[in-house]
């Protein structure tokens, strides 16, 4: 069959890289050429007390004006507002974000606190009455992020940004001046987290891929950046088992390249419903997503079914030319039997009188509307969470 023509535009920011056991030797001088003299390290408080953390000081030296353990698990607003205020007290040039997703994304917002001068309530999306979404344009400078992976966060390379308030409501910000100046990728790092904490990064840049790959508006870019973060998660999703640094290593690099690939298409119903239920379950995004996702999948097949082939090829399970190509849900579903972890809602806590409040909470999320099927109503989504129950 001959390939049919294509339109779409493909517009990629700046990212710097560095990606070895020199690559703190690396950031001090990315520091030095954006003249940063008063850098922050804003991490978890695992990292807060980890050797590592003693090794970056002693590279950056005067350079480095201190630390705030703030970053919490999705990163809550109390949180942000501790790193807000620790960046002012130190008078921050620079926001060095150490760990996993939640820490970029606490340092980002805290950016935006400092920058903007206004409660994190009156700066982020909301939904209109007439069920549109608006975000406010955020003008102010922001201070110059850097980014120190621990997991295989799709979080790095993004300018979005979500928090969680006290009530556990979803906080959605933008703002492209919180993009990473660069990122490094150093194995004494990358060996601090937990085998649970990585495996479960994985499975949320798993499902992302698989959802941005499965898109209609996936353009040819994309597809090669997120097909080989497939290839790359499938390769070396076992290494975790036996604490494999250099698979550790390569998988944060398959996220990094999802998060770049999700830009133009984004993510979808997976995604989405792991927003709603997470906080719910105090579970993981990751998890989750292996839960949902075959499922979503499903139900989008009637708008991915062109695109599911991509799926299927980048877990290597391209079918003889004479055979029928398998069903890329299916395909995941077998990949994803051979993790451990919960198969159902029920196994996460999750109770049946929970479904339509998650549903409800799904359909004011504003990633929905980026969903490759439109989803006409609540009720839609909770056949969906019946069958993932």
């Amino acid at each position: 069959m001959a390939a049919s023509s294509v339109s779409y535009e493909y517009i990629a920011s700046e990212l710097r890289v560095f990606h070895g056991s020199d690559s703190l030797a690396a950031l001090k001088r990315e520091l030095e050429r954006g003249g940063c003299k008063r850098a922050v390290v804003v991490c978890g408080r695992t990292i807060g007390r980890s050797e590592a953390l003693g090794a970056l000081r002693e590279t950056l030296g005067d350079a480095l004006a201190g630390v705030t353990t703030s970053a919490r698990e999705h990163s809550p607003v109390s949180g942000v507002q501790e790193a807000a205020d620790a960046l002012q007290a130190l008078q921050a040039d620079a926001v060095i974000a150490i760990g996993g997703g939640s820490a970029a994304v606490t340092a980002r917002a805290a950016a935006i606190v400092v920058g903007e001068r206004k409660p994190i309530a009156e700066l982020c999306t909301r939904r209109l009455a007439n069920g549109r979404f608006e975000s406010p344009r955020l003008n102010a400078p922001k201070l110059p992020q850097f980014v120190v992976p621990t997991t295989p966060s799709t979080a790095f390379v993004k300018a979005g940004t979500a928090v969680h308030d006290e009530s556990g409501q979803r906080l959605a910000l933008f703002d492209p001046k919180t993009r990473a100046r660069a990122i490094f990728v150093h194995p004494a790092f990358v060996a601090t987290a937990p085998e649970s904490l990585a495996r479960s990064a994985t499975l949320n840049a798993f499902a992302n891929a698989v959802e941005a790959l499965e898109s209609p508006k996936c353009d040819l870019f994309s597809e090669a950046l997120l097909m080989h973060a497939l290839r790359l998660i499938r390769a070396n999703l076992r290494g975790l088992e036996s604490d494999d640094v250099a698979a550790r290593e390569r998988l944060v690099v398959a996220a990094m390249l999802c998060g770049r690939g999700t830009e133009q298409g984004g993510t979808g119903l997976a995604s989405v419903l792991a927003h709603a239920i997470g906080h719910r379950s105090h579970v993981a995004n990751g998890i989750v997503n292996a839960i949902v996702l075959p499922h979503t999948m499903r139900y989008n097949a009637p708008a991915t079914l062109e695109r599911g082939m991509a799926v299927v090829e980048a877990l290597g399970r391209a079918a003889p030319a004479a055979a029928a190509p398998p069903a890329s849900s299916a395909v995941v579903e077998e990949f994803l039997r051979q993790v451990s972890g919960p198969r159902r809602l029920r196994e996460i806590g999750i109770g049946r009188e929970d479904l339509p409040g998650i549903a409800d909470a799904a359909m004011a999320d504003w990633f929905i509307s980026r969903n490759a099927r439109q989803v006409p109503h609540a009720g839609a989504l909770i056949e969906l969470l019946e069958a993932a129950w």
